[in-house]
């Protein structure tokens, strides 16, 4: 087995072999807004669910050159956003929402997608996403090393949005649902083979 020491590694190196190796990992499809009113929308695969009670996610969002993205710095400002999962019907325009763009264009008018108003909080979702939550920040963390940063959020879910044909007995059917998820580099995986084990007593 070859070992690897972190600190003896560049950013990018780390960054390939996590990526690569911590796989398959779920795509958040993040909505946020502005202070000026802009809606922006990005994808991140630092992301996962942290518990259920309270309802907590979290998502990993890296700074470019030392400055906050676009989502962070909203999220931030707003304190609150959108998670949607990331199916095969829409990979291709959460793809394309990764386009640099400055902070008064919207990814979601470039992609045309449609924004529909969300419940509880104040950030627009997604209309073509099965699945999605509202979130208000919970706590935000900072992690530095060296030159780069990164902002991990942290947010409580406020609400649930499922799409009627993909839930029963309050279970999503994952089959249905078609998620995608982020492998190394430019690869992606649909979902496989389902088997199912007995937990231990």
């Amino acid at each position: 087995m070859k070992g690897f020491i972190p600190t003896e590694l560049s950013k990018k190196q780390n960054y390939q072999l996590l990526t690569s190796a911590v796989a398959p990992r779920p795509i958040a499809f993040i909505t946020t807004i502005s202070e000026a009113g802009v809606l922006n929308a990005a994808p991140f695969s630092y992301f996962n669910v942290i518990s259920a009670e309270p309802p907590l996610l979290s998502v990993s969002i890296g700074r470019k050159k030392g400055q906050q993205k676009d989502t962070a710095r909203n999220i931030l400002q707003v304190g609150e956003f959108v998670v949607h999962v990331t199916d095969e019907d829409i990979i291709e325009a959460v793809n394309q929402s990764a386009m640099n763009l400055p902070p008064d264009e919207s990814e979601v008018d470039k992609i045309k997608l449609s924004p529909t108003v969300s419940d509880v909080v104040g950030v627009p979702s997604i209309k073509e996403t099965k699945v999605r939550f509202e979130c208000k920040l919970e706590k935000h963390l900072v992690f530095e090393e060296g030159e780069s940063a990164t902002d991990v959020i942290i947010g409580k879910i406020v609400k649930y949005h499922v799409d009627d044909d993909l839930i029963k007995d309050g279970v999503v059917d994952t089959k249905k649902l078609k998620p995608v998820a982020r492998l190394g580099g430019k690869q992606y995986a649909k979902l496989g083979k389902i088997f199912e084990l007995e937990r231990p007593e």
